[in-house]
């Protein structure tokens, strides 16, 4: 009786199965996303240090200071459901402010791996990745978070 399947096919068969992990790995093929550098620099242009704390649902990122011109960058690799999002609130002097710094649904065509802010007093600006310059400005989404559940731990 011949042997249905030769050692050909399970080498082929694990060939392809290495080649398509290798792409998961990489990103390449969508279902494991690739990582998110995400930037925020303190562009207030009055001198003032800017203080934030950010979080996800999963992640805690602290309270932070910013000097003037002053940046904090951290990498994350988005989910594969597509509901990542890290809020901050931002506060310097009398001005208190909450922003969805990287909401997955609105940014991943936007900024692709590379998520740049400069956070001015009106509000956060995007890097236009295809211009490279930081035209892409949002309002502050305080309306969203005013609630006490988010407003925990936000002043340390």
């Amino acid at each position: 009786m011949k042997n249905k399947f030769p050692l050909s096919r399970y080498l082929l068969s694990f060939m392809l199965l290495l080649v398509s992990l290798v792409a998961l790995c990489d990103g390449g093929a969508g279902i494991i996303q690739k990582k998110v550098d995400l930037r925020m620099t303190n562009d207030l242009g009055t001198g003032e240090n800017i203080n934030f704390h950010c979080k996800s649902k999963d992640h805690d990122l602290g309270a932070h200071l910013l000097t003037p011109d002053q940046y904090f960058e951290f990498r994350f690799r988005p989910n594969f459901w597509g509901t990542t999002l890290y809020f901050c609130r931002f506060w310097w002097g009398n001005e208190s402010h909450w922003f969805d710094i990287y909401d997955q649904n609105r940014d991943t065509t936007r900024c692709d791996s590379k998520c740049w802010w400069m956070i001015g007093p009106v509000g956060p600006c995007l890097r236009d990745r295809n211009f490279g310059i930081y035209d892409l400005c949002q309002n502050w989404n305080d309306e969203k978070y005013n609630d006490a559940k988010y407003l925990e731990g936000s002043e340390n």
